[in-house]
């Protein structure tokens, strides 16, 4: 599906005394200005997740926003060796992806399912649970809310809000090349970049997630539209740069970029087994590679 930006121009017929009319153009709203950031993981400062708890909380530093607030925020978390959460819920739900080590999310009572690198996990708000990284693997992960602020609270105040979690193991993500998923433009080669839908609607301009797979080697770009896409590093060391800029940043794992407008990013993928990339956008987005120099 397409999301095409549009600008109304509006006619309004104005009567004067009921004798006249007039026709006024009026002047369409300007469209935002095309914007850009990029955050490096060495750039963060972190901060205690769950300030209660102190140096016992998974650390949180922030990728964009502030789950301080009710906006839209992503943060990377580093948890201690060994942590294992109380049981507790959240006041809204929360998306989020392993980035090293293993991490285990569910119920209370649920065996260890350890999920590696890769996997992606869901968290229904009011839905009591646990969280925990396996010893000796140094885990961390992205964490992503569409709204805030971010509370911890007790299970006694656990609710029902109608959604269910998701544990998806890395082993088990179900892959898309440029045949399967017309609704993302990846160019035509069968052998080249691949996705995995993961969370929203394919409708145009509704919010959604995906993973984006570059194989190693890759050169291209990457391009949202008219509302902000933002992207993760999740495996593999990436470069960055902006179409017509000469400014390359190195992307590691747990480093973010993001614009708003018809902006294109210019990825380039060094890792030897390629990159995986988490993509938050609204509607569609494009990544297409380089035309071969002549």
């Amino acid at each position: 599906m397409k999301t095409f930006l549009s600008v109304a121009l509006a006619l309004f017929a104005i009567s004067c005394g009921g004798e006249q009319a007039a026709s006024q153009s009026i002047d369409p709203k300007p469209a935002a200005e095309a914007t850009s950031e990029v955050v490096l993981r060495s750039e963060l400062k972190f901060q205690p997740l769950n300030p209660a708890r102190g140096d016992a909380s998974p650390q949180a530093g922030v990728l964009w926003g502030d789950i301080r607030k009710n906006v839209p925020s992503g943060v990377l978390l580093k948890f201690a060796d060994g942590f294992s959460s109380p049981p507790h819920i959240h006041n809204i739900t929360y998306r989020a992806v392993v980035i090293s080590g293993a991490i285990h999310n569910d119920d209370p009572k649920a065996a260890k399912m350890w999920m590696g690198p890769g996997s992606f996990w869901t968290q229904p708000a009011g839905e009591s649970h646990i969280t925990a990284g396996a010893k000796g693997t140094g885990a961390t992960a992205f964490l992503e809310i569409l709204e805030g602020p971010y509370l911890v609270q007790p299970s006694e105040k656990a609710f029902d809000n109608g959604e269910r979690p998701i544990n998806l193991e890395a082993r088990n993500v179900v892959w898309l090349n440029a045949t399967d998923a017309a609704w993302v433009e990846t160019g035509s080669a069968t052998d080249g970049p691949k996705i995995a839908f993961l969370w929203g609607t394919l409708q145009a301009g509704k919010k959604n997630g995906t993973f984006l797979k570059l194989p190693a080697g890759f050169s291209g770009s990457l391009r949202g539209q008219d509302s902000w896409l933002r992207a993760v590093v999740i495996k593999g060391q990436a470069t960055h740069r902006l179409s017509g800029k000469s400014d390359v940043s190195k992307l590691e794992p747990g480093s973010y970029f993001g614009s708003r407008g018809e902006i294109d990013h210019q990825i380039s993928c060094e890792a030897r087994d390629g990159c995986l990339i988490y993509v938050r956008t609204d509607g569609r987005y494009s990544v297409l590679p380089a035309r071969p120099k002549r």
